[in-house]
């Protein structure tokens, strides 16, 4: 039976990969509903091709925009916050891939939690900023949480019929990014041109910034930390520049299982869509032999300073992980607008979490108001 899916962030990158999953095994899912925060134009082209029942664009102004082009066909044009709410929770829709990027996506992934959906997770941010809130709705709604952040569908994988209490530690791989092999000093002058060609791995800017200061992986240890039940201090970083082992766990015996795979996210795409069964690919298995060597190394927090601000705000807890991710967005942005330099980034950042007091989160209301104050605090800082 073909399952509906309902792509939230459908013109982003995750979300395009979703669509390329769907169209290669139309027998086992087709989209219900596609939703996205201002590409009308990429939005309306999807909808004519996949003919979902519901096209949400969360920007109201564009949303006549939207209506005209997709005039003649039956697809519903739906708009605003109340739109891609009602595209995470329409019925037929038994998965729902969360891949709008930001704290943007939180809303309607808890929309779809609270509707007892299949949640693929792709986005960090909303259990970064409110893993409490969203792991309890989860259990309360009956919702299910498959990641598909190609490290945390890694460490899924090698968890399932394992106890938690057996684990001793996560262990997260890290390509490095693309500016890996530069010296410090030659930090201090890249362009985002220059941190956008990963070596790798094709994502979007934000995500790839990210990639290059390590501040992905700082997300996805509090994220790993949520998601499994795991303290932060007993989940690791490890460099990995060949990004075939996505991750690992280490059990208490001393035994390490791992996940091995292409450096292709549909593989952990169609992994979240598919589970429990997993469905033949056509791109392609990972041939061992042709692979080479496999190298491992430890992380340098002098080189990649976002990595310890991210274990810092865990450990304060409450909100300042939600201040930390809010400060890292308003620096990432500032960068790829030629704004700051790439070094400034984790200047930015410290400064945010230094003024930030942390509060308990008890609501998406105090979340939002410490995202709030971080933004306006890391907009005040000299550039």
């Amino acid at each position: 039976m073909s399952k509906g899916v309902t792509i939230l962030g459908s013109t982003g990158s995750i979300g395009r990969q979703t669509l390329d999953v769907i169209e290669a095994a139309p027998e086992r899912f087709h989209v219900v509903a596609l939703a996205a925060l201002r590409n009308v134009e990429a939005l309306a082209t999807q909808a004519q091709r996949f003919r979902p029942q519901l096209a949400a664009i969360c920007d109201p102004s564009l949303a006549s925009q939207l209506e005209a082009r997709l005039a003649g066909t039956e697809v519903r044009v739906a708009a605003g916050e109340a739109g891609l709410r009602e595209a995470a929770t329409l019925a037929e829709g038994q998965v729902v891939v969360g891949a709008i990027s930001g704290m943007a996506g939180l809303g309607p992934v808890l929309a779809a939690i609270q509707g007892g959906k299949r949640l693929a997770l792709a986005n960090k941010e909303p259990l970064v900023a409110a893993g409490g809130i969203l792991m309890s709705e989860a259990a309360r709604y009956g919702a299910e949480i498959i990641p598909v952040d190609s490290e945390h569908s890694a460490l899924f994988q090698c968890l399932l019929g394992h106890r938690r209490e057996d684990v001793r530690r996560l262990i997260l791989t890290a390509s490095g990014g693309a500016l890996r092999d530069l010296s410090l000093e030659e930090l201090k002058g890249v362009t985002p041109e220059r941190a956008l060609a990963h070596p790798t791995w094709q994502m979007g800017p934000k995500v790839t910034v990210d990639s290059a200061t390590l501040m992905n992986k700082g997300l996805e240890v509090i994220e790993a930390h949520w998601l499994f039940g795991v303290p932060v201090e007993r989940i690791e970083v490890v460099l990995h520049r060949e990004s075939i082992v996505h991750s690992l766990v280490e059990f208490v015996d001393g035994a390490t299982l791992a996940q091995l795979s292409q450096p292709d996210m549909r593989l952990p795409i169609q992994y979240a869509l598919g589970f429990p069964e997993r469905v033949p690919t056509r791109w392609g298995p990972l041939e061992i032999t042709e692979v080479g060597e496999l190298t491992f190394g430890s992380v340098d927090l002098a080189r990649y300073p976002c990595l310890r601000l991210a274990y810092e705000a865990a450990r304060r807890g409450g909100t300042a992980p939600a201040a930390m991710n809010a400060a890292n967005e308003v620096a990432v942005s500032a960068f790829l607008g030629g704004e700051i330099g790439f070094t400034d980034i984790p200047r930015i950042i410290e400064a945010v979490l230094d003024s930030h007091r942390p509060a308990p989160v008890e609501s998406l209301a105090v979340v939002a108001a410490a995202d709030a104050e971080a933004r306006q605090t890391a907009h005040k800082l000299p550039r």
